[in-house]
């Protein structure tokens, strides 16, 4: 198992100060010396602020972009690796849409910038409007970017709440004082837990074993962090995130529960098992706290994709007994913003019907069909072939609804 975050939650004031990042970079510095000298290796530290447009105030694209750029050169000097913005807040009907289309600029003149838009929520309803205005950045930024690649710093939210420490949903909830939270790459666990075990009641009660074990020992060097930093501790998002080695995915762990191929019939199942073990384990719960399932993060999952053993469909179904919902999913590079649309608005609808967070982090790749093979000079992703996208037909009357109240 490894830290795959050590994320701090940190108010801000614009412009930028010298000082402005100080604080944080002295607890990120800190976190990892104690937390590697504990044993966990530490992947990345990384700062989240308030929803930018509650930090800017203005959504004129040329300020944005300056914060961003600013923002993103204060945090590489302070020995930050990456930065989330917050999300663009579209949750309520009279939302305005002008920061979304700011957000291909941002990611464009960055590097390690990330952002997206809230578009949901269970109290309010789900902003159909902001959810085509997304689909288009997602479309604008595949083709700005090599290989697609700045949607890897772009998420749909639906019912994400402040202080998630995942990327890109991580923000800060705009209190005065400043936080951390952790987020784990604990899939090689369950793989672990599962090959021992003779059943799937005792794979569960081995994996609960473990992450109570794990958090234990985190909790000790987090204590320590909040005694020395007065900060206040959010808790840890124990996912069972992968790593693309075999021995380190969830989709390995499935199969390993007795699915044939992960797709096939009882990966519902194995999903809400392993969801099960993380919440039975007794730790501060914080962000998602469940099964991750990123295509491009986990060799098993991008194996399968390539097969073709499961849909974007699947994945949804899958999203509602587990964690993230549909993350870094490659699809055609001419797939319609319209098309896209509707599949953030059918992740925003189990979202909302579950009162559960879920994101969407589509991943277009430009000049390729279904079924191309796709690979990146990237260590965190695999190898794996171009999913199928739905077509639609010509536009209907949900194509000329605002905003879905939850009730009228």
């Amino acid at each position: 198992m490894k830290i795959r975050s050590i994320t701090i939650f940190e108010p801000l004031e614009w412009p930028l100060k010298a000082t402005s990042l100080a604080g944080a970079a002295r607890f990120l510095a800190d976190a990892r010396q104690r937390f590697s000298s504990a044993g966990f290796e530490v992947q990345t530290v990384r700062l989240a602020t308030p929803p930018f447009m509650d930090v800017v105030g203005s959504p004129e694209p040329a300020g944005l972009v300056s914060f961003a750029r600013q923002l993103e050169a204060a945090a590489g000097e302070a020995g930050i690796d990456y930065v989330s913005i917050g999300p663009v807040m579209a949750d309520t009907p009279r939302a305005s849409l002008a920061p979304i289309r700011a957000l291909p600029k941002i990611i464009a003149a960055t590097e390690n910038i990330f952002s997206g838009v809230r578009l949901a929520h269970s109290k309010t309803g789900i902003n159909l409007a902001a959810a085509r205005e997304f689909a288009q950045v997602i479309s604008d930024v595949a083709h700005a970017t090599p290989n697609g690649f700045g949607n890897l710093r772009l998420a749909a939210l639906a019912n994400v709440p402040p202080g998630t420490p995942f990327f890109p949903a991580a923000y800060h909830g705009g209190q005065a004082n400043a936080g951390f939270a952790l987020a784990t790459e604990a899939a090689d666990l369950a793989v672990q837990a599962v090959q021992s075990a003779a059943t799937p009641t005792e794979a569960r009660a081995r994996l609960v074993e473990s992450i109570e074990s794990a958090a234990a020992r985190l909790l000790q060097t987090a204590d320590a962090l909040v005694d020395e930093h007065q900060l206040y501790f959010n808790g840890i998002d124990f996912s069972l995130a992968p790593y693309p080695a075999d021995e380190a995915s969830i989709a390995a762990a499935v199969e390993k529960l007795g699915v044939d191929v992960f797709g096939g019939s009882g990966t519902l199942f194995a999903v809400a098992l392993l969801t099960s073990a993380i919440r039975q384990a007794n730790l501060p719960h914080c962000g998602f706290s469940g099964v991750m399932l990123p295509v491009l993060e986990d060799s098993v999952l991008a194996r399968r994709a390539a097969e073709g053993s499961f849909s974007i469909n699947d994945l949804l179904l899958y999203s509602a007994v587990c964690g993230t919902g549909l993350d870094t999913i490659p699809i055609p590079g001419s797939t319609a913003p319209r098309e896209m649309a509707a599949i953030l608005i059918d992740m925003a609808t189990l979202s909302v019907t579950l009162n559960k967070p879920l994101t969407a982090r589509l991943m277009p790749m430009p000049g390729l069909a279904v079924g191309e093979k796709i690979g990146f000079d990237f260590e965190f992703f695999a190898a794996s072939r171009v999913l199928p996208v739905k077509n639609l037909g010509e536009p209907t009357i949900m194509d000329r609804e605002v905003f879905f109240p939850v009730r009228e």
